[in-house]
């Protein structure tokens, strides 16, 4: 199996648009907006987030910089996933650092160890030195994810895990 974590690009194609049409709008608090939507509808989205992944502020009261991630294993997109620049007040409470999503198809296989692994390594890149995810409850799987990955659980509430990882490990 060879696998590979590749940085959103305005160039990408129908390959990851048929993926992005796999991934529910909304699952376990992992929000898919292209899910439903023309190719043209996504070829703008492309462009949008490449700009935002550059910008330094928060937009509207609370979105913050991010960068959006595909994995790719044996030359197919199978997974996306997202890098909030930075946390604040809303994200950590709901959201955290970090989201991914395997297409169902292609999940527990431990593509989900390996992107959250990814993940990492391009975190500390951004010299984000530690990670939150706000994994929900029923999330099972990616509570294992985690902690798989040296997840450290801060807290449980009624409705999510708050797991630290440290990124430094990863360089």
């Amino acid at each position: 199996m060879n696998y590979k974590l590749k940085r959103l690009s305005v160039d990408d194609g129908n390959d990851i648009y048929e993926m992005l049409q796999q991934i529910p709008k909304d699952e376990n608090g992992f929000i898919n907006n292209i899910n439903g939507l023309t190719f043209d509808d996504y070829k703008r989205w492309l462009i949008k987030s490449d700009i935002d992944s550059h910008k330094t502020e928060i937009e509207d009261g609370w979105k913050v910089p991010q960068s959006i991630f595909w994995l790719f294993v044996d030359d197919k997109p199978i997974g996306m996933s997202k890098i909030r620049h930075f946390l604040n007040d809303k994200l950590l409470q709901e959201g955290g650092t970090l989201g991914y999503t395997i297409i169902p198809d292609e999940r527990n296989k431990g593509y989900g160890t390996i992107l959250l692994r990814e993940l990492l390594k391009e975190a500390n890149k951004l010299n984000i030195d530690r990670v939150l995810l706000t994994i929900r409850n029923s999330n099972a799987a990616s509570i294992k994810v985690a902690i798989a990955n040296g997840g450290k659980i801060e807290k449980v509430n009624e409705e999510r895990h708050f797991v630290w990882i440290d990124c430094s490990c990863t360089k």
